[in-house]
């Protein structure tokens, strides 16, 4: 018994693409290998000359190669390359990097690998996972979020940063790396996932003991709450997770998260809010929440019963439509795509306002609706 996405669907995804398509290639030959974060006036600037270690770094270098996988185009390849060549120096400044090293390495070295066969690339990629194996913390059994004092931190964006270790464990033969990615998704089985299937953004351990002493607040409203990105991050990591593991409890994990995140979605519209216990007022809305969680939610769609398969897609569909419909802007003279996306709660910078991210996690959602993307994570 085979699932087929519904004609309909694949005809706006379709549409959807075509925009896309005029849009990235305006950018590509625009922005060259810049590293995007949020425009400003309609016009990026590079991250990469202010903080070259920025965690979000990489998601230009993503978008480049999933759209030189679709098109074959080579100003994406040539970009791309660009960015990870930028990034050594990132390398070299290890002690400036945290548990993001995924999201930087996978979207650009790693990518890159996989598409090219540059050995090259390759090195860059285990030379990443080395760092991000070295942040685990044996006691605790987690890998540390951030450098410095907080030592004992671990937060539910590392499940998305995982995938680089068992990318490394594939190619260098050494379990190692697997059994510290496992470790830190038990972690967040038994500290980050709640049983209703909210999640905590942040954990704390003592270092020195591995006891388990808090779960403060983090990007969300407060301590306790539900950060939208966070409930994200948690379906398609798990997702992830029971990919390369076929672990059933993290399959079981992201499911949980998945029907508290849709329950959320379908009464705001498919447009989730920055956290969703947050209070009435104000509204602040983030829709890189929404299209990355729709990316989760298609990954997930892909591990469960065909008779399950409907909820994960359509509602992954709903929410693409929903940001797209509304938060989506396509002049090909003007830098990033979808407007909205919020880095946190607390912070009106990056708050309600367009974010490199949210047009990766939409242009893969689309990709993968038909079919055309490549592996990233």
């Amino acid at each position: 018994m085979h699932y087929e996405i519904e004609k309909e669907t694949l005809n706006w995804a379709e549409s959807v693409w075509e925009k896309l398509e005029i849009k990235l290639e305006a950018e590509c030959r625009r922005l060259g290998s810049m590293m995007p974060y949020v425009p400003i006036n309609g016009t990026y600037e590079d991250m990469g000359k202010k903080e070259l270690t920025a965690w979000t770094n990489g998601f230009y270098s993503g978008m480049l190669w999933q759209m030189y996988h679709a098109t074959g185009k080579e100003c994406y390849k040539d970009a791309a390359a660009g960015i990870e060549e930028r990034l050594d120096e990132a390398l070299a400044a290890f002690t400036k990097l945290d548990h993001d090293v995924g999201f930087l390495w996978l979207h650009t070295a790693v990518a890159d690998y996989r598409l090219t066969g540059s050995q090259v690339s390759r090195t860059r990629g285990l030379h990443a996972a080395g760092i991000l194996a070295g942040r685990y913390n044996p006691k605790g059994r987690y890998i540390k979020a951030w450098n410095g004092e907080r030592a004992g931190i671990a937060i539910v964006d590392c499940l998305m940063n995982l995938p680089l270790l068992y990318w490394a464990a594939e190619e260098l033969h050494d379990s190692a790396y697997r059994q510290i990615a496992v470790n830190h998704t038990e972690m967040a089985l038994n500290y980050i996932i709640r049983p209703d299937g909210s999640c905590n953004h942040m954990v704390e351990f003592d270092p020195a003991t591995g006891e388990y002493l808090d779960n403060p607040g983090g990007q969300g409203y407060e301590r306790g709450s539900s950060w939208s990105r966070g409930q994200a991050w948690a379906i398609y990591g798990m997702s992830l997770a029971y990919r390369y593991t076929g672990n059933e409890a993290y399959l079981d994990a992201a499911k949980r998260v998945a029907h508290y995140f849709c329950a959320n979605l379908a009464i705001n519209d498919y447009i989730p809010l920055i956290d969703f216990r947050a209070p009435v007022q104000p509204v602040y809305y983030d829709t890189t929440a929404g299209v990355c969680a729709a990316c989760g939610l298609l990954e997930l769609s892909g591990h469960v019963r065909i008779q399950e398969k409907d909820l994960y897609v359509k509602s992954a569909v709903r929410c693409l439509k929903a940001v797209t419909d509304r938060f989506c802007q396509w002049d090909p003279e003007k830098d990033s795509i979808v407007s909205f996306g919020s880095a946190r709660y607390d912070r009106e910078s990056d708050r309600q306002v367009p974010i490199i991210y949210g047009d990766y996690f939409l242009t893969e959602g689309i990709l993968r609706l038909l079919k055309r993307d490549f592996l990233i994570w």
